[in-house]
């Protein structure tokens, strides 16, 4: 290449970045200004809509509500939880509690189709499991067992919650 052939390059080569850094301001002063004009803090439906996309996908139908009503995960876990042993005692805390319900939202998804090696709800696969006892199995159920993490990973299940699904699926295998 020739010098002068080297000169036009560069006077092209710099034409083409000011006209980049100049296209880039603009635009950086255009999205200034749209930004200001559209104020999502002064756009109630838009706010709403991010408040409802920030809900927890997780929601669990615990049976003492209606499904379309299901309150998020995140609602769910501030409540208070109920221990073990108050759910024992208190049988009409436990019949409200829809354990075929949670278990189709919460636990299906391993115990529907064996993912990680989980029992799915076939009587040869419980026999050794029914052997334990009901509150053994509550116990690996609500504090995690070998693959399972505790309460399957819904950590927003009460403890009568996750008895109320052990129990429903008992029911299904014996």
């Amino acid at each position: 290449m020739s010098q002068n052939e080297d000169k036009i390059f560069m006077r092209h080569f710099t034409g083409l970045m000011v006209f980049l850094v100049i296209f880039t301001v603009v635009i950086a002063f255009f999205g200034a200004y749209l930004g200001g004009k559209f104020n999502s803090n002064d756009n109630a439906s838009q706010q709403a809509n991010t408040e409802r996309n920030l809900q927890s996908p997780a929601a669990v139908y615990t049976g003492s509500e209606a499904p379309q009503l299901a309150a998020p995960a995140a609602a769910v876990a501030a409540a208070p939880a109920e221990t073990a042993a108050t759910a024992a005692t208190t049988d009409e805390a436990q019949a409200d509690i829809d354990g075929a319900a949670i278990y189709q939202t919460a636990c299906f998804a391993c115990h529907g189709t064996g993912a990680a090696g989980a029992p799915m709800l076939q009587a040869d696969a419980w026999t050794e499991r029914l052997a334990q006892g009901e509150d053994t199995l509550v116990d690996h159920a609500i504090n995690g067992f070998n693959a399972m993490p505790p309460k399957g990973g819904q950590m927003q299940l009460s403890d009568a919650q996750v008895r109320a699904v052990v129990q429903y699926m008992l029911s299904q295998v014996q």
